[in-house]
């Protein structure tokens, strides 16, 4: 049998035949996309914050080192993620144009990538700032690559919930790599991100249902329906609302802080009954679009104001 014949191929998107190990051609894009970009802007930033409200001081490069392992160390679950999702992603619209299912990656390359930045971030880390850091660090990647992605995700509706922890551990990491400690304020912001992230996910679930029935993830929408899914948005929007003002009420945050949280979770409570309340056609779409998107905004303004809260106290009179 020639060596032709004897290997396995896989049809392109294109609907070009490529063998299984040949190599790619993949440009220094493709490997960004890899990273999650999106997903990596926002540990970095939610890391930052809790870089910078930690307790005592951390040398800048220090805590420029440790920014940059645990940005690699998400960038590797992102890589690891597409690895293993690579068959979900090429029936999903959302995902079908990812390096992998678009041709442009192999699942080879991308694990090798993922494990190579995933073992190089927590080693750094671990050498250069402190081993609590790289511990939180190397559980993360861990939690997201293997828990969530490999287990959760394809086996339950609560997949988000559960797996939501592991976008949650950044400002942990960052709070532990700048003290060698773990503070009530860094748990805090673990819980803030923790009950966000249903009502962000299952927002964006609800009008791309049909997506996740088709790939057979066992997203909320398509296991129990929208209207159980409207109704746990709703639910975690009312303990997260509260548990995001928490920081100001427990004297951890400025008057700034405590405004811009209340006026926002308002808005975040009012997007969600919208959500709860418009259940058909294009009003529920666009009711679950708008909270989609401002809850993206809304936990961008409570770390952004906790940072600059941080860096520039004697502005809020702290």
């Amino acid at each position: 049998m020639s060596d032709v014949a004897s290997r396995e191929y896989e049809l392109t998107p294109g609907g070009e035949p490529r063998a299984l190990d040949a190599p790619s051609y993949a440009s220094v894009a493709d490997y960004v996309a890899l990273l999650k970009p999106r997903v990596m802007s926002l540990v970095i930033f939610t890391a930052l914050v809790g870089i910078v409200r930690a307790p005592g001081e951390v040398h800048p490069l220090i805590a420029f080192t440790a920014l940059l392992c645990i940005a690699i160390g998400a960038g590797a679950s992102g890589a690891l993620n597409m690895w293993w999702d690579a068959d979900i992603d090429a029936v999903m619209t959302r995902t079908r144009r990812r390096p992998i299912p678009a041709g442009h990656v192999t699942p080879g390359e991308a694990l090798a990538f993922g494990m190579t930045l995933a073992v190089g971030s927590v080693l750094v880390l671990g050498l250069l700032v402190n081993e609590l850091s790289a511990a939180l660090l190397a559980f993360t990647i861990f939690f997201y690559a293997v828990i969530y992605t490999m287990w959760l995700k394809r086996w339950t509706p609560q997949n988000i919930v559960i797996g939501g922890a592991a976008g949650a551990f950044p400002p942990m990491v960052g709070w532990a790599a700048a003290s060698g400690g773990i503070g009530l304020e860094s748990v805090l912001l673990f819980l803030i991100i923790f009950f966000w992230t249903p009502p962000h996910f299952w927002a964006l679930a609800l009008y791309k249902s049909d997506d996740y029935a088709r790939a057979g993830v066992p997203m909320l929408p398509v296991v129990s329906g929208t209207a159980e899914t409207r109704r746990q948005i709703l639910l975690y929007t009312l303990l997260l609302v509260p548990l995001a003002m928490s920081p100001f009420f427990l004297g951890m945050a400025g008057l700034a802080y405590g405004i811009v949280s209340g006026i926002s979770g308002a808005l975040m409570l009012l997007l969600a009954v919208q959500v709860y309340r418009r259940r058909e056609g294009a009003p529920a779409e666009l009711a679950a679009r708008r909270l989609f998107g401002f809850s993206i905004l809304f936990l961008f303004l409570l770390f952004a104001v906790l940072l600059v809260e941080a860096v520039a106290p004697a502005w809020f009179g702290l």
